[in-house]
């Protein structure tokens, strides 16, 4: 890509801020994009041979920032592959790992992935949680938040709840709820300019300024979600300072309680990535006497869903009973982590909760929640359908009765297209299909068939 063809503003901007590397910096315009993927430990734990065989068979090589990432060739498109489907790995830019990696997530902590669509950060803090603990991924636009739900799905994350809301509907729920805050914030998307033709589109001095706005409107909301002692990552795709630098200023000038840890630019002429950066700021660990007169007490988050308090017989604890039976006799190895059950319609969530946030009904009230959680189930006339997300979450361990198909096998194909499989005739009920012992999701068996239940959405095309 030619330097003429970017926005001249930014060209000033970046000669400005580099000098005489600037140069090599624009070199680095002519190199082609680098790709990258990232295993999901949730799956990789538990699949040793399909890891090795993913490395071999597309010539990975490590990000050296990120031990679960490696960069691929692109023509070997690995999101064309069956590994892919069963959620071993995130295709993400290299660079992007880098945030997470510095967050440095640890399990049983309750954190907060605040911009989270399409989901490559939060699936790298699940996958460092290793299912304990909880994690909320909210996404304020609805279409993006429903690709976020089905990212979480794919990769097999049974502690995660997505929400759909604006920073400031989340603050006024979970104040000083949080270990730790992901806020990949929304920005002007310099570092992507040379694999994102749009974003130079976009790009403007007035949509930067537009940018540094609203950034700074979610940092005060993340802030007010923040624990004393948490710490806060504060990610951007982009070059520019004030998007940067002068906006982590503003944070230590504003919250004198706030301490930056580190900070870390990646840049395209220096490593193999695009453009990024992310500072660690950590909130001073307040005497408890001061936690009312900032705001910290004002939501208890102590105390279950009100829909599951009380009565034995509440609809929610009713199907989760009727889950519980069912999966005794067809996932019987399966266990379910603290939590509470809670119902949409006949959609049955497992609603997971930490020590700092058990959710009460002040916070549940008119949250949108495109994912409450881990589906477990859709209630169909007195009887259990075990939903997607459930054989996602799985290995074959707990499951009465798996069926593995070889990752090149024209069998997975054919699953994975949604067609009706040929199954020995002792295989008989729900029955948890596998790739390679990677989930991939349910089928019915039944007469030496196996009716596929791959959601139609999933399914590739014929």
């Amino acid at each position: 890509m030619r330097k003429e063809l970017l926005p001249v503003g930014f060209v000033a901007s970046m000669n400005d801020i580099l000098g005489d590397a600037s140069c090599d910096f624009w070199d680095s315009y002519d190199l082609p994009r680098t790709h990258g993927l990232r295993l999901n430990q949730l799956k990789a734990v538990h699949a040793a041979d399909s890891v090795k065989n993913l490395i071999r068979q597309f010539q990975l090589t490590p990000v050296p920032w990120c031990d679960t990432g490696y960069y691929y060739d692109e023509s070997l498109r690995p999101g064309k592959h069956p590994y892919h489907a069963a959620g071993l790995y995130y295709i993400q830019e290299p660079s992007a790992m880098s945030a997470v990696e510095l967050l440095n997530p640890q399990p049983g902590e309750t954190i907060l992935d605040l911009a989270a669509a399409p989901g490559g950060k939060t699936s790298h803090i699940a996958s460092k949680m290793m299912g304990r603990g909880l994690l909320v991924s909210n996404e304020i636009h609805p279409e993006r938040a429903r690709i976020l739900a089905e990212n979480v799905e794919r990769m097999g994350i049974m502690n995660t709840v997505v929400t759909s809301a604006a920073p400031d509907q989340l603050s006024r729920r979970f104040v000083a709820c949080f270990d730790r805050i992901m806020l990949d914030a929304p920005c002007s998307g310099e570092g992507m300019f040379r694999k994102d033709a749009a974003a130079i589109e976009e790009w403007s001095p007035e949509h930067v300024d537009l940018c540094v706005a609203r950034q700074w409107d979610i940092v005060q909301e993340a802030y007010r979600m923040l624990k004393p002692g948490g710490t806060l990552a504060y990610s951007t795709c982009t070059f520019n300072t004030a998007e940067n630098e002068e906006m982590i200023e503003r944070i230590l000038s504003q919250y004198p309680d706030m301490e930056l840890r580190e900070m870390k630019r990646l840049w395209p002429h220096l490593e193999r990535g695009e453009g990024h950066f992310v500072a660690i700021l950590v909130k001073s660990a307040a005497p408890e006497a001061l936690n009312e007169d900032l705001g910290y007490s004002a939501v208890s988050s102590k105390s279950p869903a009100k829909s599951n308090r009380g009565s034995k017989h509440t609809p929610a604890l009713s199907a989760l009973t009727a889950f519980q039976d069912w999966a005794k006799q067809d996932i019987p190895g399966f266990e379910l982590n603290g939590g509470t059950p809670i119902l949409f319609g006949e959609e049955l969530y497992w609603l997971p909760v930490s020590e700092s946030l058990a959710w009460n009904d002040k916070q549940l009230k008119g949250l949108k929640m495109p994912r409450a959680g881990l589906h477990l189930a859709h209630l169909k006339k007195n009887r259990i359908e075990p939903a997607h997300a459930l054989a996602m979450s799985l290995h074959p361990g707990p499951a009465a009765r798996s069926w593995d198909l070889p990752s090149d096998s024209a069998e997975v194909a054919a699953y994975l297209r949604g067609e009706v499989l040929s199954i020995p005739s002792e295989y008989r009920g729900w029955t948890l299909v596998t790739t390679d012992g990677l989930p991939l999701g349910w089928g019915k068996a039944s007469g030496g068939q196996l009716k596929n239940h791959l959601p139609k959405g999933l399914r590739n095309p014929k």
